[in-house]
């Protein structure tokens, strides 16, 4: 029997982000944070002292059946970052004509959400930890 259904499947979207998520490798005297939600909107920022010197606009939209990583509040327009890879406890979004980074990857590994931004000769680590 051939069946000739013509359904095209959507990736899921990383339902391991969702949380509120505190940097454990930041730089002395700075303190990073994530925050995804369940609709898969998201702010980062980073804090020194009582000011916030550092934030991000995040989200996870579907472009044509595609799933991208949208990073606001950076640039003059938004970035999208398009999933190239991706498991259920991890993705590697990329845009190569963006200046920095040029890739994203978001694992989780040991109860821990650590993500790489980077292009070839440059990277940034971040490991978090879930906060309550």
């Amino acid at each position: 029997m051939i069946s000739c259904q013509n359904q095209t499947n959507k990736p899921e979207k990383p339902t391991f982000l969702i949380g509120n998520w505190m940097r454990l490798n930041d730089k002395e005297s700075s303190q990073t944070y994530e925050t995804w939600n369940t609709n898969f909107t998201g702010i980062g920022y980073t804090k020194q002292g009582q000011k916030t010197n550092f934030k991000e606009i995040l989200s996870i939209i579907y472009i044509k059946d595609t799933l991208y990583l949208k990073v606001e509040d950076v640039n003059k327009t938004p970035t999208l970052f398009k999933f190239t890879q991706q498991t259920d406890t991890s993705f590697v979004c990329e845009n190569p004509k963006n200046e920095f980074p040029k890739k994203i990857k978001y694992f989780l590994e040991n109860n821990q959400l650590k993500a790489i931004v980077y292009t070839d000769d440059f990277r940034i680590n971040f490991v978090f930890e879930k906060i309550k």
